[in-house]
């Protein structure tokens, strides 16, 4: 199994502690399906603007995460595979709830040559209290604008189990 471990969202960069929200599984869990894709309007570290809209009807994965949260930092390599492999079909949107903002995820993204993933940064954390975040990291995934399942806590994004999720969910 997976070694399962979450990042309280509120926590600081050198302490975190557990709050009273649901602690993450590592698992997917479709028991929020049919929420819908949430509003949204982020900057990149080059200063670039992403709206919601720019979305709207394509499969997309919104991973929720920080530099200074472990099992993020693990995932981040496997996400920009998967962007990579499900290029034309589906977007993966990691978008930073660093408090720091481009002070913090500019430089990670510069040491770690990420091909495939975008620097949005959101460190007002509207989309993560939109979607009830909680904890990183969450990643929800979206088919035709509404929530299919999620994932809080460290996840192996490389799985059979992930993959074939995945294609379940956007072939439909």
């Amino acid at each position: 199994g997976l070694a399962v471990a979450g990042c309280d969202r509120g926590a600081s960069d050198a302490a975190q502690e557990s709050t009273a929200s649901p602690a993450p599984t590592g698992r997917i869990d479709a028991s929020q399906a049919g929420e819908l894709f949430p509003e949204f309007r982020l900057s990149s570290v080059s200063d670039g603007i992403l709206t919601s809209s720019a979305y709207a009807g394509h499969p997309t994965l919104i991973n929720l995460w920080a530099t200074w949260c472990a099992p993020c930092v693990k995932e981040m390599p496997l996400l920009d595979q998967l962007a990579s492999d499900y290029e034309g079909r589906l977007k993966v949107l990691t978008i930073s709830q660093d408090l720091k903002g481009v002070e913090a995820v500019g430089p990670f993204f510069a040491r770690n040559e990420f091909t495939h993933l975008e620097t949005w940064i959101d460190p007002e954390n509207y989309v993560g209290d939109d979607i009830g975040g909680g904890f990183m990291p969450t990643t929800v995934l979206y088919v035709r604008g509404e929530e299919v399942w999620r994932v809080q806590g460290d996840y192996d994004w490389s799985s059979e189990e992930a993959r074939a999720a995945i294609d379940a969910a956007i072939a439909e």
